[in-house]
């Protein structure tokens, strides 16, 4: 799985001009899946993304973490993320999950991060045609793959 992070002072998500959600300080997710990930791809990810101290403390230091901040996430699916372009100029998906494999994992990420955070997450719909509108706070951009963990 991979995930691009967002830190944001403000981000929300619409689906043919109508507001699906929106949140407030906290983190955007873009998730995607590739054919082989698992549960444990999944749990590695939510935990890290939860703990990350990329949130500053009153001292201006990246000291705080999602939790630490009580922020808000709010999760995309993208599977562009694993768009190869080493031939031509059109990017191939074949590395991405396909739909069969790929909403069950997404639901699995989305109780996951739930029960780490204690509380709901704002989501966008899996497959849509979404658009993202954001403030990047910082600017800070984190990129996390779980097949890269060390």
């Amino acid at each position: 799985m991979r995930v691009v992070l967002q830190r944001v002072s403000e981000a929300s998500v619409s689906i043919n001009k109508e507001l699906k959600s929106e949140i407030k300080q906290g983190l955007v997710a873009l998730l995607g899946v590739c054919p082989n990930d698992s549960v444990d791809d999944i749990n590695w990810l939510c935990k890290k993304i939860c703990n990350l101290r990329i949130f500053s403390d009153p001292s201006g230091k990246m000291n705080y973490s999602l939790l630490d901040i009580s922020g808000d996430l709010l999760l995309v699916s993208q599977f562009t993320l694993f768009a190869s372009t080493k031939k031509g100029n059109r990017p191939s998906y074949l590395s991405s999950a396909s739909p069969e494999i790929a909403i069950p994992l997404y639901q699995e990420f989305i109780n996951c991060i739930e029960l780490e955070l204690k509380k709901p997450i704002s989501t966008g719909v899996f497959g849509a045609d979404m658009q993202v509108s954001l403030v990047n706070d910082g600017p800070v951009t984190i990129q996390l793959d779980s097949k890269s963990r060390t």
